[in-house]
């Protein structure tokens, strides 16, 4: 449904049809496509919004050199159950102590080392959605055909590797779980984050809140810090606060480089529709706007750090690993305050 005043996709909520969910997302992709905004041969999408002074910014905001990671573990005891083949991460030792005590590793005047070996799907733990990630009918970012970007071979146009070297820049913790439920810095599940609640939340936290052009939104709901205290249970695709489907128009108009949350997926979950839909948002913010998404990030330590300070902006480094041809990668996020 539209607003009457601006002819836009709502924003509100309560005025999506719910039964309809191609429509709504429809509406989305077509008012806030990117496609053509870098050039044809982009591969960056709103990463652009990224330059050399925003990170000179960003690196001005370093006062206490306080460094806080912002990644989950990467072992076993993850959240993955197996949904479409994603595992938690299976670390073996290739050569131990144990082989450098019996000497049977074959090294020479009594040297001895360890080596390991990791296997895990590139998005088990805290990690950036690519811009190969998602599709929407059949067309990948910037209006490419989706086979002729990511086959058997990988992404083979906007593959996570030409990220490498870009995202560092300004960081702005929106802390929604803290904002709207004090008592508890929880979100319950299912609840849907909308434009007005980001705005609230700026407007609460103050002027090193605001939010725009080339920064990093991360956006902590509370639901990992449910989940270490409760247990896993459905943390990995389960029910779940996070973004309304309705704030693609404030993601389009503040020209956010790429937005974060402490949840498996990014979106409120269940999706917003009384009938079948699944990852609605993505499928507007990826191939269409262009968003770079990250999610299953920590953001707890941050937030009291934040939170002590009365200062909610810092440096915030986020390289993903230059696998050529992924359509994601896992990273270990880093906020210098």
């Amino acid at each position: 449904m539209t607003d009457v005043r601006t002819g836009a996709p709502t924003e509100d909520p309560a005025l999506l049809d719910r039964q309809d969910p191609e429509s709504e997302i429809d509406a989305r992709a077509e008012s806030f496509r990117n496609w053509g905004r870098w050039g044809d041969d982009d591969v960056l999408g709103t990463l652009n919004f990224i330059d050399e002074a925003k990170r000179v910014e960003a690196a001005g905001l370093v006062r206490d050199g306080l460094a806080i990671s912002l990644s989950q573990s990467f072992d076993m005891n993850g959240p993955q159950k197996g949904w479409r083949r994603r595992t938690n991460p299976v670390h073996t030792m290739l050569d131990t102590g144990t082989d450098a005590e019996r000497g049977n590793q074959g090294f020479p005047h009594g040297l001895g080392g360890a080596d390991d070996v990791i296997a895990m799907p590139l998005q088990c733990s805290t990690q950036w959605d690519g811009l190969g990630h998602i599709f929407d009918h059949g067309y990948a970012w910037n209006g490419r055909r989706a086979g002729d970007v990511v086959t058997s071979d990988g992404d083979l146009v906007t593959g996570i590797e030409h990220a490498a070297d870009v995202i560092v820049s300004r960081g702005v913790l929106l802390d929604l779980g803290r904002h709207l439920r004090p008592a508890t810095g929880e979100l319950e599940d299912g609840y849907a984050i909308t434009a007005a609640d980001l705005e609230s939340c700026i407007r609460a936290q103050g002027d090193s809140a605001r939010v725009g052009r080339g920064d990093i939104v991360l956006i902590r709901t509370g639901h990992l810090t449910r989940a270490r205290r409760d247990g896993w249970g459905d943390y990995a695709g389960g029910a779940a606060p996070g973004l309304s489907l309705t704030t693609a128009g404030w993601i389009h108009r503040t020209e956010v480089a790429a937005i974060a949350t402490d949840t498996w997926g990014f979106e409120v979950r269940p999706n917003e529709f009384d009938v079948p839909a699944f990852q609605p948002l993505h499928q507007v913010a990826i191939p269409n706007i262009g968003l770079t998404i990250g999610e299953l990030w920590d953001l707890d330590r941050l937030s009291a750090a934040c939170a002590e300070r009365g200062r909610w902006e810092f440096l915030l480094t986020a390289a993903p690993l230059p696998i050529t041809g992924a359509v994601g990668s896992p990273i270990n996020p880093i906020a210098v305050l």
